[in-house]
């Protein structure tokens, strides 16, 4: 709440199963400014994975809340995440997207800096005193804080932060079954999609954990899946629940029809396509047994990880992060996850999935990209009409994955680090 907004961001009634979010949230200007410092500046950020950088001099430039940073792997093999800002006049030193480099210069005075941040050397530098390059204020900053699990890497701009493990809290099994695909590791496949949309970004975070929206808005692939029987898995439906992670992550997880590399086979990748699958399937047998073998298999999962990282294990895997830029307009960059030793067959199938319906031109993301801008278009009404209900599923022992317990996990979270304590967003409410 604010002066300009008296009515709270959440109305919430237990008893009779009610949790409103007031549209305000989506538009207001005031509330844009404060998610950047109370939410994005101290919570844990997604900056990339660790097989982006196979060797040393290796590295890319990525925007992570606003920063700019330089992520590289050093001569030691060491990760290193970098503000990309030369400690002499503030230049960017960095200006290329990725590549492989030795030492970085900047531009403008031509310092230079190996790939761990330490300055190597300046012109003039006989004008500098003595010891100047062992100062660590001379060196490229590191970002306040650097944790790695299961080879994604995170960043923070609170160096007060709770370690990254304890973060995650019950993200980490989720993590450890999508990397548990492979003992061989997973890597980023080359490339990545990147687009935006003109939409608040809390609605990409409820959109990617509402299981309640896919038979609505992506109408077309289902009635496309259900016209062939070559393309679904016999016996699979869209049964599963959604679960609160805590620190405001959630997953849904639920079975599907269509066919999955790891490990789900659809008639249309024929016999061929079944003995890989088949053998596939068998290692996780052998390495996890039948159980988990099935869950990592046959499970789908949209995992989101507060406050914009989604890990979609679906028909394919995909990476997502999601960065606002205005109350009504936000960038998006994904990027497809594949283990090390899938086989060309498996490879060759993960991408067409990939592109067919998580990529910008599929069949998917257009479709949530315009219902989330026709979700903006309507806040413009916010003023009179004041509230969205995400109550479905409220009160139930076992969350459907098509009810909004997902959703309600992200909200209390948000509302936590926007209205700490004492003051509070929430307003509990009879009838």
């Amino acid at each position: 709440m604010n002066a300009e907004h008296p009515q709270p961001a959440l109305l919430v009634d237990p008893v009779q199963r009610i949790f409103k979010v007031a549209r305000h949230n989506f538009v207001d200007p005031e509330i844009f400014r404060a998610e950047k410092e109370k939410i994005f500046d101290r919570s844990w950020l997604y900056l990339g994975h660790s097989s982006e950088l196979p060797k040393p001099g290796d590295f890319v430039t990525r925007k992570v809340a606003g920063r700019g940073i330089l992520f590289t792997r050093d001569s030691k093999g060491e990760l290193r995440a970098l503000l990309n800002t030369c400690p002499h006049r503030g230049a960017q030193v960095c200006r290329e997207r990725k590549g492989n480099a030795k030492s970085f210069q900047c531009f403008y005075h031509g310092w230079v800096f190996g790939a761990d941040g330490k300055l190597r050397s300046q012109p003039g530098e006989a004008s500098y005193p003595e010891g100047f390059k062992g100062r660590d204020t001379s060196n490229m900053q590191p970002v306040p804080r650097f944790e790695t699990y299961r080879g994604f890497n995170f960043v923070s701009f609170d160096s007060d932060i709770i370690p990254l493990v304890d973060y995650l809290a019950g993200a980490k099994e989720y993590l450890d079954v999508i990397c548990d695909q492979t003992d061989a590791g997973m890597s980023i496949v080359a490339g990545s999609q990147e687009y935006s949309i003109r939409a608040n970004w809390k609605l990409l975070t409820e959109n990617s954990i509402d299981g309640y929206h896919a038979a609505t808005t992506h109408a077309t692939y289902f009635d496309i899946l259900m016209s062939s029987t070559d393309n679904l898995a016999t016996g699979m439906g869209g049964g599963g629940y959604g679960y609160d992670l805590g620190n405001g992550h959630a997953v849904l997880e639920y079975g599907a029809p269509w066919g999955r590399p790891v490990a789900q086979w659809i008639p249309g990748w024929g016999e061929a396509g079944k003995s890989e699958i088949d053998r596939i399937y068998a290692d996780l047998v052998q390495r996890h047994g039948e159980a988990r073998a099935e869950r990592i298999a046959r499970k789908n999962r949209n995992l989101f990880i507060f406050p914009n990282l989604v890990v979609n294990d679906i028909m394919a895997l995909t990476v997502r992060t999601y960065y606002p830029m205005a109350p009504d307009y936000m960038v998006i960059n994904a990027w497809a996850l594949a283990p090390n030793d899938e086989s060309a067959w498996a490879r060759k199938y993960r991408l067409n999935n990939f592109l067919e319906f998580l990529g910008p031109g599929g069949f998917a993301t257009p479709d949530d990209a315009e219902a989330l801008e026709h979700c903006q278009r309507g806040f413009e009404n916010s003023k009179e009409a004041l509230w969205n209900d995400i109550s479905k599923g409220m009160g139930k022992d076992k969350a459907h994955h098509d009810d909004e317990l997902q959703m309600r996990a992200f909200w209390t979270q948000w509302n936590k680090q926007m209205f700490p304590a004492p003051a509070s967003g929430i307003k509990s409410v009879a009838a």
